[in-house]
């Protein structure tokens, strides 16, 4: 998979934030505590999450799935970091067909499941715990961008939708990690 490209970045530090704002991309700021870049704030954290899933998962299969979901939330968290004009100038968009990916993955591994008969609690497994976190996260991230898209009615409803496949996906893998991949 092609690695995508979107900015250049030849400094780390910019002193612009020092005073509590920080760029959109498409040219406006944004106050660090807003809404907005809390729900990208969010995004990038559940990306870590499923990093550290994708280091210790020992499936391949698995582990290129993560990899690629952690690409298009490049796309996602850039959209939500964006201003109307930024989101225009975006090539990678969030898609329906992204969403059904999700769905596919989702159905492909519960399918290796057992009915689910009681609650789970975290921390058996340390791969699905890895997950668990990565879940929790990205429901955070999903109450944010839920409030955000009260601020802003342009936000595309994909995105909302895509993050909360994401959080169902993340739990399936976490049972599935527990229950079948660490029985082999």
């Amino acid at each position: 998979m092609e690695d995508k490209k979107y900015v250049s970045i030849t400094k780390v530090y910019t002193k612009r934030g020092d005073k509590g704002e920080t760029d959109l991309l498409g040219g406006s700021k944004a106050r660090k505590d807003s809404l907005k870049v809390e729900s990208y704030g969010c995004i990038d954290e559940a990306s870590s999450f499923i990093g550290i899933a994708r280091y210790y998962s020992k499936n391949t299969v698995v582990k290129e799935r993560l990899k690629a979901i952690q690409n298009k939330l490049l796309v996602l968290g850039g959209l939500l970091a964006s201003d109307i004009k930024g989101r225009e100038m975006m090539k990678d968009q969030i898609s329906e067909e992204d969403v059904k990916l999700l769905e596919k993955y989702i159905d492909e591994y519960n399918e290796k499941l057992p009915p689910l008969k009681y609650f789970i609690l975290p921390g058996d497994e340390e791969i699905a715990a890895h997950f668990h976190v990565a879940r929790t996260v990205i429901r955070r991230a999903e109450r944010r961008i839920v409030s955000l898209k009260s601020e802003e009615a342009d936000l595309d409803p994909l995105i909302q939708k895509y993050v909360n496949r994401l959080s169902d996906l993340m739990f399936v893998l976490a049972r599935y990690s527990e229950e079948v991949e660490n029985k082999k």
